[in-house]
């Protein structure tokens, strides 16, 4: 019988969801998907190691699903759909580690408890991300699950990078620069020394673009800076995410327009980046097939910003070797990857545009001075690997 590991990445309204097949050290896929729309038209849809769609269920308009039930509906069609396999333990994607969670960590109660007092940190995602686990523990407390952060990986910053100026009565009490999408730039890091060696160990800016955006600078693949900051609204701006804002404008809103902080959280995470700028929509995918000139203004800020960003990352490293983007926008928009590396053609990025096209993954030419390429991210698999490390250190 093979031993089996899920990964759960839980939201407000959907869980994601992948099943890995552990032989000996490797991990293959064998199923994933996610359940959506939780408290609206909640759907389930899964998928095989092809692609190929293999269940699917929708509880209809206006149903509400808690998180709970739909655990249930996944535990089921897990069950049903896996003859031969034998489940050894959940890996879970969890928003917030904080100072002190800065690697992979078995949960338990205690664990549990204190990364709920972290709760302020990421309001909007950490109550999410812990709740599966409990759900989990409660139904089967035998069952080992790990909780992988997405800040860990930029612990390796140096304090300089994580600071704020701000009085210590205020730092002390966790308020500064963590950094976000961890996962991603680590499976991007353990992926770069076979497709990429010399960018491997050099100085590389990864560029994860999706409907969540950041740069992260690695020198031979550790985090030494990133766009994001305290919170995940920080740094590129993105489909829905202003990015980088004056304090000053929070301020404004607060006495000039009357605005609470509810309504500014609103304002800064659903209703900014490309959807707030664009008046159209928050995919990328979207506006460039738009003809408005709102749409096309979203675009060039877009572009703008992470030419901007990708500055300041560079004097993080002082200098730079090689760019990766990956991501959803990264992954699979040309047009966005070019126009980032024609901006960045002063730090010598030359662009090989049928490599670009074809998705690379190399895409700039074999004499361009900084190289550039494409590497998909895969956070689920990152995921898996710790949870089995940690796993099989529990048992031996």
């Amino acid at each position: 019988m093979a031993d089996v590991i899920l990964v759960l990445n839980a939201g407000s309204s959907s869980i994601k969801f992948s099943a890995f097949d552990v032989q000996g050290k490797a991990l293959s896929l064998v199923t994933h998907g996610q359940v959506e729309g939780l408290f609206s038209s909640p759907r389930f849809v899964a998928f095989n190691a092809n692609g190929e769609k293999t269940g699917e269920h929708a509880w209809g308009d206006g149903v509400k699903l808690e998180h709970a039930e739909a655990i249930a509906h996944l535990g089921a069609f897990l069950r049903g759909h896996g003859a031969g396999h034998h489940l050894i333990g959940v890996g879970h994607r969890v928003v917030h580690g904080g100072a002190h969670f800065t690697k992979p960590v078995l949960t338990s109660p205690e664990v549990l408890d204190a990364l709920d007092k972290l709760t302020p940190l990421a309001p909007l995602h950490q109550p999410h991300n812990l709740k599966p686990i409990r759900i989990i523990a409660e139904r089967n407390p035998g069952l080992p699950q790990v909780a992988c952060f997405d800040t860990a990986f930029h612990a390796t910053q140096d304090p300089l990078a994580q600071a704020f100026a701000l009085p210590e009565s205020i730092t002390k009490n966790g308020v500064r620069r963590y950094g976000f999408h961890g996962l991603s730039y680590e499976y991007i890091a353990s992926a770069l020394p076979e497709i990429a060696p010399d960018a491997a160990r050099g100085r590389t800016v990864v560029a994860h673009l999706g409907n969540g955006a950041s740069l992260c600078a690695l020198s031979a693949g550790k985090s030494v800076a990133s766009t994001m900051g305290f919170t995940a609204v920080d740094g590129l701006m993105m489909g829905t995410r202003c990015g980088n804002l004056d304090p000053g404008v929070i301020l404004y809103l607060l006495d000039e327009l009357g605005m609470n902080a509810r309504e500014i959280e609103d304002l800064l995470y659903r209703g900014s980046g490309l959807l707030g700028v664009s008046g159209v929509s928050g995919d990328m995918r979207a506006l460039l097939a738009s003809s408005d000139e709102r749409a096309r203004f979203a675009i060039d800020l877009y572009v703008y910003r992470i030419g901007r960003e990708l500055g300041s990352m560079s004097a993080a490293l002082q200098g730079l070797d090689a760019v990766v983007f990956t991501a959803g926008i990264g992954e699979h928009s040309k047009e966005i990857r070019q126009r980032v590396c024609e901006q960045a053609a002063w730090w010598g990025i030359e662009l090989d545009a049928q490599a670009n096209a074809s998705g690379g993954p190399r895409i700039s030419t074999a004499s361009s001075k900084v190289s550039a390429w494409v590497i998909p991210t895969n956070e689920e698999l990152m995921i898996a690997r710790h949870a089995l490390t940690l796993i099989e250190g529990a048992s031996a």
